[in-house]
C-alpha cells in the first residue's frame, strides 16, 4: 500500500508518437509532455474529447503501449510493471461478459484469470454482489442483463481481487440515475477504505459529483490539473434581485448589464460575473448605500462542463 506522501500514479513528460500506415507514414503524436500525480485515496477523473490520448495514456500505464517517452510509475513500480499491475482492477469502456455465464460464474472466471484460489472468489463474491444490487440476478445469465446490470458486474469483476487502484472508464454508461447515485456512493466508500480511483469519462456531471482532482486532456496536452473548486471559480455567475432604485441602478451596476423587471413589483434581476467576493462585498454596499433592498442573491459557479468548454474550445464528441 502506498503511503500519503507517495503518488500513486505519477506521470512525468510522457509523450508518444504513433505512425500512420505500414510503412512509416505519418506521425501522430497522441501525447505531449502529459505529467500529472493521482494521489492516495482521492478519485481523480481524466476528461478529454475523442482523440485526446486519454486511451493511450491509460495503456501507457498499463503496459498496453510499451514504446513512448518520459517516465511514469504505478503504485511505486514502472508503468507496466507486472507487480504494479496485479493491484489494478480495471473496467474497459464497452466491457464485454462472455454471454454464457451468469453473474456468478463470471466472477469465477475473471477471478481466475487474477489467479485467484475459487475459494476465495466464492467467499469475496456475494458481499460484491450485494452490494452492487446484483444478489438476485446473481445465479441468472448476463444475457439477460440490463446495461446498468452489465456496468455494476464489470464494477464488481474489477474489484474482486481487491486491487488498491482502480481504473474505470465510463463507470455509469447506461446506469440509471439511481443506480449513478449507487455507485457514486459505492466508490466514495472504497476510497474512505484507502483505494485509489482514475476514472475516465464524458459524463462530466457525474465526475463533478464525486471527484477531488481533474485533468482536462486535449490534443495530447494536459490544459488544466486542479480541483473541481479551482475548475469552476474562475466565472462565478451571480443572480441578483433588488426593490427599488430604478433610476439609479444602472449607474450603480457595471456597464451593459442587463436589467429583467419584475412584472408584479418594483424588483428587478440581473446577473453579473464576480471573480472574487470582495467584488460582491462592495456591490452591495453600494446598492444598500443607495436604499436599494436585496432581495435575493443566487450565486452559481460554472459547470464542470462549462470549464472544459470554455479551456477546450470547438470540441465534440
Amino acid at each position: 500500500m502506498s503511503s500519503a506522501t507517495t503518488p500513486v500514479v505519477n506521470v512525468q513528460n510522457v509523450s508518444k508518437t504513433y505512425r500512420d500506415g505500414w510503412f512509416g507514414g505519418r506521425r501522430v503524436q497522441a501525447l505531449r509532455g502529459a505529467s500529472f500525480q493521482v494521489l492516495p485515496g482521492e478519485i481523480f477523473g481524466l476528461i478529454g474529447p475523442n482523440g485526446a490520448g486519454k486511451t493511450t495514456l491509460i495503456k501507457v500505464l498499463l503496459g498496453i503501449v510499451r514504446r513512448w517517452e518520459g517516465q511514469a510509475t504505478l503504485l511505486g513500480h514502472p508503468a507496466g510493471h507486472r507487480a504494479g499491475r496485479a493491484r489494478v482492477g480495471y473496467l474497459p469502456e464497452g466491457h464485454r461478459i462472455p454471454r454464457h455465464l451468469t453473474g456468478n460464474t463470471a466472477l469465477e472466471y475473471y477471478g481466475s484469470l487474477s489467479r485467484l484460489p475459487l475459494t476465495t472468489i466464492r467467499e469475496r463474491r456475494g458481499p460484491l454482489l450485494k452490494r452492487l444490487g446484483l444478489t438476485k440476478a446473481a445465479d441468472r445469465s448476463v444475457k439477460g442483463y440490463s446495461k446498468g446490470m452489465l456496468q455494476r458486474l464489470g464494477l464488481a469483476q474489477a474489484l474482486l481481487h481487491d486491487p488498491d487502484l482502480l481504473f474505470l472508464d465510463e463507470p455509469t454508461d447506461g446506469v440509471d440515475p439511481r443506480g449513478r447515485a449507487e455507485i457514486r456512493d459505492f466508490l466514495v466508500e472504497l476510497t474512505q477504505s484507502g483505494k485509489t480511483i482514475f476514472i475516465n469519462s464524458h459524463q462530466l456531471q457525474e465526475l463533478e459529483l464525486v471527484c477531488s482532482r481533474v485533468a482536462m486532456l486535449d490534443k495530447g496536452e494536459i490544459r488544466f490539473l486542479g480541483t473541481l473548486d479551482e475548475a469552476t471559480s474562475d466565472r462565478d455567475e451571480v443572480l441578483l434581485t433588488v426593490a427599488g432604485g430604478a433610476a439609479q441602478l444602472p449607474t450603480l451596476l457595471p456597464a451593459n448589464t442587463q436589467l429583467q423587471a419584475l412584472a408584479t413589483s418594483d424588483q428587478f434581476r440581473f446577473q453579473l460575473a464576480i471573480e472574487q467576493q470582495s467584488d460582491l462585498d462592495q456591490l452591495i454596499d453600494r446598492l444598500r448605500g443607495a436604499g436599494i433592498s436585496i432581495v435575493s442573491i443566487n450565486r452559481e459557479r460554472r459547470s464542470l462542463e462549462q470549464a472544459f468548454l470554455d479551456l477546450v474550445p470547438g470540441t465534440s464528441d
